[in-house]
């Protein structure tokens, strides 16, 4: 302070303090991270950055702020267990901007996720002809309701009055907002040749003895006995459809339900991924979805979709491209609103700044990639007034153009410079390049990690020696020679999403790079004509179907022969040794955490007191292979149980070739009992590839297979590539990282903008032709980045 008095105590407190931290692999790291400033944590995958930025600074965070609320509140949240930590000082409030999927209900929209919806709302409701009432008259989250009824006034003499409740929505009345209606096949409900009593019922849970099965065959409103074929139309109707009704079978007062508004009820009403296996695997065959007749898939009532400003209904304006929305919000003068189209304006533009303006903001919010559903969530915090704050990015230039990034950094600066302390996990030398302050752990991944190894500037950073230190200048070069194709995929008059009826061969025998901006229709064009099936293999990095039990060891195949190999050298059933069987602990069902619903908000998991996270009962525990328990043999990582189960005692050839390839894609770090729903999309990607290998697939599809890799881990990466393509297959990649670019045969790049104004392809030949050529935004990136 230049007053020349002393500085106030209140202005002491510049750094979050971390002393001893030992969550997950962390072995007592200490650092200290300045406040108001931009910290990039860097590190091999697996080094333990997410245990120490989200693990420990942010998870201890969320729990003080937990501890602020009332009794009463506190007592409906979980109670979260203090990060293993001694020292946690200066800390600020965390907001976490992850890349978890935005949830995937049929309602939420990348408007309704954001302000926009709201605002659009408002400015229809004040500006729209003909005026149909307020703003929820626009809405499709809201349905229109009228009632009227009685009720006791009493002015001197107690008398009734009439009185009349309505409310405008904007739902469409057909589809309930969905925008889709659902078609039930019905012979994937019952076997019309059956009666109830013989298991006419195919809907999981509904047997006969099951508490459905004795609800339909003990309602008294047909014979159970009788053959559904036989049933009259009044016995199908209220087999199919009746509404609620009370009843009472077997001495106990019920509720009875036709079959359909029941799985509307119970199976559609969920977001489909997160159904059991089996229960998807129904809805999937029963349930056809069909874009609603009466909305034309615009979700909103007659009235919402008649009101219009200049023409434009709110319908249209949700299903413009928002850099189109934008352009449109600036045309609008009326000084009544200008408050209003000032914020949506600046909202709109927050939008195109971070690359998203591509979308529209009907778009449904379950179909973004975990990158987009990260920006998205990042729009509602660059308008927000809150300063002071510390902000966690996990990897935020995931799924970008490096044309992108430069915006990306520039607005994770805002943040900074708005006086919030900003910390960033990320792997790209162009967002490491702008942090005030880096602290680099490793030197390995998984229990070879867990240091910190540098702590300082970036300028330090590039002369230390640590592993990202060393590579953080890698450049690779272009290649001297290239592969020559053995033959084309040809692509003719694409046009999936925003493409423009493309025509392209693809080259065959070759590593084949698809570039372009995001939004561009790389995606599109990929997965929409390279037809999955008869030797192509797609590899993506959407959520691996499959339960919170899942972990790599059960998706790979990997544990049935470990199982065996425990049960044989312990005289034991296999089914013991698996925690979805007769093994799983007890209080926890061998999930190893207990889980908290907290219906409106996220739910929580906290470890199994019983079993200490370890799924098993204690007795299975008793029995070894090779000096270990089956618990710590799923809590090895894929590195150390590869040397394991490579020799001695636990010599279990069929594993091994497994945990080889999980090693070849670069998840040594990973442990085998990792549940799969904490895994990030680039690893899950790794895992199906590793799965796939074995495969006789000719062609491989992949979606961004760098995401989430360190610079050191990206050569082995593109070592493996080269590998399968030696071995006679075809690999096409969608792809960003320009070390990939640089090393592909063949390039595809589409533009040249994102959304409608993408879909062409703007150049194809190798990449040394696309650095000479110059005249796409991705030929002069990776021109830079070779030193072109």
């Amino acid at each position: 302070m230049s007053t020349g008095t002393d500085a106030h105590a209140a202005d002491s407190h510049e750094m979050i303090r971390v002393h001893g931290a030992r969550v997950n692999n962390l072995k007592d790291v200490s650092v200290e991270i300045p406040k108001r400033r931009l910290t990039v944590f860097t590190g091999v995958s697996g080094s333990g950055k997410s245990s120490l930025v989200f693990g420990t600074i942010a998870a201890e965070s969320q729990r003080l702020i937990n501890e602020t609320y009332s009794a009463f509140v506190q007592g409906f949240m979980p109670t979260l267990a203090r990060p293993e930590v001694d020292v946690l000082d200066g800390l600020t409030t965390a907001i976490i901007v992850d890349q978890q999927r935005l949830g995937a209900d049929p309602r939420s929209t990348v408007g309704t996720a954001t302000d926009a919806n709201a605002m659009l709302r408002i400015l229809f409701s004040r500006l729209a002809a003909p005026h149909i009432g307020p703003p929820s008259a626009y809405a499709f989250n809201v349905a229109s309701v009228q009632a009227s009824g009685a009720i006791k006034v009493d002015k001197g003499a107690r008398r009734a009055e009439k009185v009349t409740f309505s409310r405008t929505g904007g739902m469409c009345p057909r589809c309930e907002g969905r925008g889709a209606v659902t078609d039930i096949d019905l012979t994937q409900l019952y076997d019309d040749s059956k009666s109830l009593r013989e298991g006419a019922l195919t809907i999981p849970g509904y047997s006969v003895d099951g508490w459905y099965g004795r609800i339909y065959t003990g309602c008294g409103f047909f014979d159970p006995d009788k053959p559904i074929a036989r049933f009259t139309k009044r016995e199908l109707h209220d087999l199919l459809h009746k509404e609620p009704t009370k009843i009472k079978v077997e001495g106990i007062n019920l509720t009875y339900e036709g079959l359909i508004p029941k799985i509307q009820k119970s199976f559609l009403s969920k977001d489909v991924d997160s159904l059991q296996p089996h229960v998807r695997a129904f809805v999937e065959r029963a349930v056809t979805f069909t874009v609603c007749p009466d909305c034309a898939g615009t979700r909103l009532n007659e009235g919402a979709r008649t009101s219009t400003i200049g023409g434009v209904s709110i319908a249209d304006a949700c299903a413009m491209q928002i850099t189109d929305l934008a352009e449109w919000v600036r045309g609008l003068d009326d000084p009544s609103v200008a408050p209003l189209l000032t914020a949506l304006g600046h909202s709109l533009d927050s939008f195109v700044e971070i690359g998203l303006g591509y979308l529209s903001l009907d778009r449904p919010s379950g179909t973004l990639s975990g990158g987009e559903a990260q920006r998205v969530k990042m729009i509602r915090h660059l308008g927000s007034s809150l300063t002071d704050v510390t902000y966690v990015f996990d990897e935020p230039t995931t799924g970008l153009h490096p044309h992108d990034i430069q915006r990306m950094n520039g607005l994770l600066l805002r943040l900074r410079d708005k006086g919030n302390t900003v910390l960033v996990v990320e792997h790209k030398p162009e967002t490491i390049a702008i942090a005030d302050h880096v602290v680099d752990l490793g030197p390995g991944a998984g229990t070879g990690g867990g240091a910190v190894c540098f702590e300082g500037t970036v300028a330090g950073l590039r002369a230390s020696d640590t592993v990202t230190g060393r590579h953080l200048d890698d450049r690779a070069a272009l290649k001297k020679t290239v592969r020559k194709a053995t033959g084309a995929l040809e692509i003719r008059g694409a046009d999936a999403n925003n493409l423009r009826g493309v025509d392209v061969d693809i080259p065959l025998g070759v590593l084949v790079a698809v570039t372009g901006v995001a939004g561009s229709g790389k995606s599109s064009l990929v997965h929409g004509s390279v037809p999955e099936g008869e030797g192509v293999v797609s590899v993506d990095q959407g959520a691996i179907k499959g339960s919170r039990r899942s972990n790599p060891a059960t998706y790979t195949g990997l544990l049935d022969p470990i199982r065996k190999a425990f049960a044989k050298a312990n005289g034991v059933k296999p089914a013991l040794f698996s925690a979805n069987s007769e093994g799983a602990c007890p209080t926890c069902n061998g999930v190893g955490v207990v889980y908290t619903d907290l219906a409106m908000m996220a739910g929580v998991a906290t470890t199994c007191e019983e079993c200490e996270g370890r799924r098993f009962q204690a007795a299975v525990l008793e029995y070894r292979l090779g000096g270990r328990d089956i618990s710590e043999v799923l809590a090895m990582p894929v590195s150390e149980a590869e040397a394991f189960f490579a020799e001695g005692e636990a010599r279990i050839p069929a594993a091994h070739r497994i945990l080889t390839r999980l090693l070849d894609v670069g998840l040594g770090y990973l442990t085998l009992g990792q549940p799969l729903t904490t895994l990030s999309g680039g690893e899950r990607q790794r895992l199906k590839l590793a799965t796939h290998m074995g495969e006789k697939g000719g062609v491989y599809v992949l979606d961004e297979p760098t995401a989430g890799l360190h610079l050191a881990d990206v050569e082995q990466l593109l070592t493996l590539l080269d590998r399968l393509v030696d071995s006679g297959k075809s690999v096409i990649v969608v792809e960003h990282h320009q070390a990939v670019m640089a090393h592909a045969d063949w390039i595809i790049d589409l533009g040249p903008g994102a959304g409608h104004d993408g879909g062409q392809i703007v150049f194809e030949g190798t990449p040394a032709e696309l650095v000479a050529d110059g005249s796409t935004l991705t030929g002069r990136h990776l021109a830079e980045y070779v030193g072109a």
